[in-house]
C-alpha cells in the first residue's frame, strides 16, 4: 500500500521548493492559517515544514533546535516557517509564491 503511494509521488515530482512564511494572520494568506485552509493547485504537495530555523540576519540561538514538522490538514502555519513544497511542474512554482506574498498592511 503506502510504499507505492511514496514512489508515485517520487516519481511525479520535477521540482521542490522552499518557500519562508512571513508577515502575520493580517498580512499573509498563510501565515495563522492551517494547511487545510491554504489554496494551493491541487498537484502541489506540501512535505514539510522546518521551524525555529534562524531568521535571516539574526544571531542563532545555541539551544535553539529546528523542528521538522510532517505538515497535517490542522497544522497552522507559522512566521518564519521553511515550508518545502514538491511540484510536478515549473509552472506551478508561481501560483505557490502567490498565496505566499505578504501583502501591504493599510491602517
Amino acid at each position: 500500500g503506502d510504499v507505492q503511494a511514496v514512489h508515485s509521488l517520487r516519481r511525479g515530482v520535477a521540482e521542490a521548493l522552499e518557500i519562508v512564511a512571513r508577515g502575520d494572520r493580517k498580512s499573509s494568506r498563510v501565515v495563522g492559517r492551517k494547511v487545510s485552509e491554504i489554496h494551493l493547485p491541487a498537484e502541489v504537495h506540501m512535505g514539510l515544514i522546518v521551524r525555529g530555523l534562524p531568521e535571516e540576519g539574526a544571531e542563532p540561538q545555541p539551544a535553539a533546535q529546528p523542528q521538522v514538522i510532517i505538515p497535517r490538514s490542522h497544522t497552522v502555519i507559522e512566521s518564519n516557517d521553511h515550508v518545502v513544497f514538491f511540484l510536478p511542474h515549473k509552472r506551478l512554482v508561481r501560483e505557490v509564491e502567490k498565496q505566499f506574498r505578504v501583502s501591504a498592511t493599510f491602517f
